[in-house]
């Protein structure tokens, strides 16, 4: 069985082209995964899983953009798998048209449940997977690349301020803040790397087509920034890969995978990038 929840959408989501920005979807997948584990679901009733959960890991895939409506966007989540201490979601943003379902985005989540008083994960309940497996449709985890070995430099690096409006209840750093985080240093970096192109030159059209992220500590509130580090690590035709760490030192907080495609903004189309950018950014990639 899938869970479905209709999600309003608000002004405020749209960036500069009218579309939801890519942050905001993760915030639409967890009021989602919120209603259904919480809310409406059979887990619910057993009261085990209230007591929190926190996310282990998002992949996200950016299908097409969504623009703003006055109605809400339609969101499908269930169960692909259940571990002794942890289980899978995966989720589909939709609107239903004539001509059938226009898909929006798809996505994972792999979730454990967390006692907040120790600060530790604990192992799943009979109780709690007989009410996961009341939305379980099996399914192959997704192959996953393995991360590129990280550049900490100054091109890459961005300090993280934690607001205080980023904390949740139990003092940690919303899962959904790491992906802004991550946004403001991928911008930050390529801005500079823009700065070396010759002045006058446009600069190219990008959008993510897919955000992966780890997260392996809690990020807490404190006065001091958090080290980001951002890096290429792969450029394509069409397309590139940024990498990312938050750090607390030499600690890995969290780690991001992004996949930007080139598109021209007259089409919404991919297209490869000028050559004089592609040169610049496979220079970056070699070292």
């Amino acid at each position: 069985m899938r869970h479905r929840y209709e999600c309003p959408m608000r002004w405020a989501d749209m960036d500069l082209q009218g579309h939801v920005n890519n942050v905001v979807y993760v915030d639409y997948l967890q009021e989602a995964r919120v209603d259904m584990l919480r809310t409406h679901g059979p887990a619910a009733q057993t009261g085990e899983l209230a007591e929190g959960v926190v996310v282990v890991r998002h992949e996200v895939q950016y299908r097409a953009p969504l623009a703003f409506r006055f109605r809400p966007v339609d969101i499908e989540c269930w169960v692909t798998e259940i571990r002794a201490a942890t289980f899978t979601l995966a989720y589909e943003v939709f609107h239903e048209t004539d001509e059938g379902r226009r898909v929006y985005l798809r996505a994972t989540t792999v979730l454990t449940p967390y006692v907040f008083r120790s600060e530790r994960p604990r192992r799943l309940t009979a109780d709690e997977k007989a009410a996961l497996e009341t939305f379980l449709e099996p399914a192959e985890p997704e192959r996953r690349t393995p991360s590129s070995s990280p550049r900490h430099d100054k091109l890459g690096h961005y300090p993280v301020h934690v607001r205080f409006s980023d904390v949740d209840v139990y003092g940690h750093v919303n899962n959904v803040k790491y992906f802004e985080y991550f946004m403001e240093a991928r911008i930050l970096m390529t801005a500079r790397l823009w700065k070396g192109m010759p002045e006058g030159t446009p600069e190219p059209s990008m959008v993510v087509a897919q955000t992966d992220v780890d997260y392996k500590l809690p990020i807490l509130f404190r006065p001091e920034p958090y080290g980001a580090w951002s890096w290429i690590s792969r450029v394509g035709d069409r397309s590139m890969t940024i990498e990312s760490e938050i750090c607390d030192g030499d600690t890995v907080l969290s780690r991001a995978r992004v996949a930007m495609v080139f598109v021209d903004p007259a089409t919404a189309r991919a297209t490869p990038p000028p050559e004089a950018y592609r040169e610049l950014l496979l220079g970056v990639v070699t070292g």
